[in-house]
């Protein structure tokens, strides 16, 4: 037995996690190697597993690449290209990239975690994914119409509100959604990876609503480019293209689908002979969970209501949040403010309670310290104390009993 872990690490895997957290980084082997006071040969001899690093030099790697010891080491390779592809998918004129490198790097750590988790439980994320869809050559609203009908019908939603968005894409679809503190201006990101899947990555600062449309938008770039990289900003754009112009579309379309929004307004029109009120325009926000300016912008684009309806109430300055408390809507069910997923922090308490992770392991694949991972882990079993823990990991049937 030997006291140092590198010993038990495949080198080709050790060799791929530094090789990727180099250039997630933007270092060539040169700069790596001046920072490290090693030669450039011997960084490329480390990267091609011909040389074994000392637990030293891991250290002090490790530190310089914003990364844990635990990460280099484990025992996966990790996803090709995933931090780099992303930084490409910034325009060259973006003044954001050097910001946006430790936010590209956590949106693909805790893709790994979760695959991690999976492997620990041997659950594996079911991908449902449905074929790619080429929208070439048709104009890309009405294809965002169809396309939001056909995969609302593909995963049974009927005309309703989905009520939640993040639970849907991920059990039905088979997609790795995140919520991120990101950067105000950066709205959400999408990547592919073979190992990975589908991940995307929306911005937890801003409100719930707004996550749902830039949620059911990155799912828009997943269904007709599933190997393009996305990172999608506010008002990037003074022309938009038309893969832009889709996934705006479609995620009113999926969200606000166009029979069950008609439906829906003409029971209130039928109730108010004088007209549609304002209150009406609130309550239907508060139905499908989007904003008043989503759902005013859709009533606009069915030719229920006159266009430029939104601007008008702009510019009467017509406050939001005082109508929502003096109609009881301020507090909206569904809000959803956690950064993971229920069956990510499911995993993640069974992953411990099997002994595969230590307390602050368990905290740092949630982001909490201790005291929050404990608190996490009572919560999701609704218990007092570990011993009252739901098993997690325990079958509910033993085989034969059905």
């Amino acid at each position: 037995m030997t006291d140092n872990p590198l010993a038990a690490i495949e080198p080709r895997a050790l060799a791929a996690r530094v090789r990727e957290a180099r250039e997630a980084r933007g270092w060539t082997q040169q700069e790596l190697g001046d920072r490290l006071g090693m030669a450039r040969t011997t960084i490329v001899a480390i990267e091609k597993a011909e040389r074994r690093l000392k637990p030293r030099e891991l250290i002090e790697l490790a530190r310089l690449l914003g990364r844990n010891v635990s990460e280099l080491l484990q025992r996966s390779s990790p996803p090709e290209g995933f931090s780099v592809q992303l930084r490409s998918a910034l325009p060259v004129s973006a003044p954001v990239d050097y910001d946006l490198v430790p936010y590209i790097e956590e949106f693909q750590h805790r893709c790994e975690d979760y695959l991690r988790l999976e492997e620990i439980c041997h659950v594996p994320l079911r991908r449902r994914y449905p074929p790619e869809y080429d929208i070439q050559g048709v104009d890309p609203d009405q294809a965002a119409e169809d396309l939001a009908a056909a995969e609302r019908s593909r995963l049974d939603l009927g005309e309703g509100p989905v009520l939640s968005l993040r639970d849907l894409l991920e059990t039905e679809v088979g997609l790795r959604v995140f919520q991120l503190d990101l950067p105000s201006k950066i709205a959400g990101m999408f990547a592919f990876a073979a190992s990975l899947g589908g991940c995307i990555a929306i911005n937890l600062r801003h409100p719930v609503e707004r996550r749902r449309m830039s949620l059911a938008h990155e799912y828009g770039h997943f269904l007709i480019a599933r190997f393009r990289f996305e990172i999608t900003f506010d008002g990037r754009y003074e022309r938009r293209p038309a893969a832009e112009r889709f996934a705006e579309a479609f995620a009113r379309a999926f969200l606000m689908p166009a029979s069950g929004v008609r439906r829906r307004f003409l029971e209130h029109e039928r109730e108010r002979p004088q007209g549609i009120t304002y209150g009406d325009l609130c309550r239907l926000a508060h139905s499908y969970l989007v904003s008043l300016e989503a759902i005013t912008r859709r009533l606009e684009e069915l030719r229920l209501i006159p266009l430029a309806t939104w601007e008008r109430l702009r510019q009467e300055r017509f406050r939001v949040y005082e109508a929502k408390q003096i109609l009881g809507l301020e507090s909206a069910a569904h809000t959803d403010d956690a950064p993971f997923s229920p069956r990510y922090i499911a995993l993640a308490v069974e992953a411990w309670q099997q002994g595969e992770l230590s307390e602050g392991q368990l905290a740092h694949i949630l982001r909490v310290d201790r005291l929050g991972a404990r608190e996490l882990a009572l919560a999701a079993a609704d218990g007092s104390d570990r011993g009252a823990l739901v098993n997690f990991g325990a079958p509910l049937f033993s085989s034969g009993s059905r």
